[in-house]
């Protein structure tokens, strides 16, 4: 058995770890920035656990990627494929924008982490997790979506 569908399933799952992580994460610092309130552990573990779940969804993305039949007929047949919506739309769109939004979250995550003051860690990571936040609900294959469409739930 090809490890191609397991691992969509589990991409597809822990997308909502990253779809529930993310806003928690980037609501509790943009409210306690505004609030003026300290940088607990809490909050940095939500840093740190909102940053190791995007990072596994993004790992099992790459190797998804590496394996994926979409992918391989979109570099077999690139002159055909790219005009193909749902093709390209993971052929390019989908793992650029996404790998762009992990780097926006990385950065985040370290440039919070270095901050000196609480007000400025909270709004460091407010920030940053926001612009990822939008990013990542651009380009998620929602079931609605009329770029491409996927299920809400995958199950083995």
């Amino acid at each position: 058995m090809s490890a191609y569908y397991p691992l969509l399933v589990l991409h597809s799952a822990v997308r909502w770890l990253v779809l529930a992580g993310l806003p928690v994460t980037a609501i509790r610092a943009w409210q306690r920035s505004r609030r003026q309130l300290p940088y607990t552990p809490t909050d940095n573990r939500l840093r740190v656990g909102t940053l190791a779940v995007v990072h596994l969804q993004a790992l099992l993305g790459v190797v998804l990627y590496g394996i994926s039949p979409i992918i391989r007929y979109f570099y077999s047949a690139f002159g055909d494929a790219v005009h193909n919506r749902q093709i390209r739309f993971f052929g390019m769109e989908h793992s650029l924008v996404m790998t762009v939004a992990v780097v926006v979250i990385t950065i985040g995550a370290a440039k919070a982490k270095r901050k000196t003051t609480d007000a400025m860690k909270h709004k460091t990571i407010w920030v940053w997790y926001g612009i990822a936040l939008l990013l990542i609900l651009s380009s998620v294959p929602w079931a609605f979506s009329p770029l491409t469409s996927r299920p809400w739930f995958r199950t083995f």
